[in-house]
């Protein structure tokens, strides 16, 4: 089972959704983060002028990954995890990680009719590109 996860509620919502799965099906997830220099946090040993190595960007945004879901993580002690910082786009990022996947989890921000047209979006191209089965799931909206 592989899941992306950016940091962001609907994320959550999907890794919660990855978690229950995997947790009923006995089957490992593996967490995926896609990120750019642009988008990635500073490294440990980060200081001005001095030029970080891209396996230390790469080591930075999986620490920040494995922060950002240790609650639910350890929600499901019973479930496998492994962590993916991959540089690239959140769309190619997911569909190369989950190529040999039993599914992909992706999260959808609902933005509404008009937003959810355009091309570009990551769960809109991973619906249409994955070769595995894709979930998209959708945030309850609050009452």
């Amino acid at each position: 089972m592989v899941v992306g996860h950016d940091g962001s509620a609907f994320a959550d919502h999907a890794l919660g959704t990855a978690f229950g799965l995997a947790e009923q099906l006995h089957a490992p997830v593996v967490i995926v983060r896609a990120w750019s220099i642009d988008t990635a946090p500073r490294p440990a040993n980060w200081e001005f002028g001095f030029v970080s190595s891209f396996d230390e960007y790469s080591e930075a945004v999986r620490v920040a990954l494995i922060e950002d879901t240790a609650a639910m993580v350890h929600a499901f002690p019973h479930v496998s995890v492994d962590y993916r910082a991959v540089h690239a786009g959140p769309a190619r990022s997911l569909i190369e990680v989950s190529r040999d996947a039993r599914m992909l989890v992706v999260g959808s921000r609902g933005r509404g009719n008009l937003a959810g047209l355009l091309l570009g979006s990551v769960s809109d191209q991973c619906t249409r590109l994955s070769v595995c089965p894709v979930l998209v799931t959708r945030k309850p909206a609050k009452r």
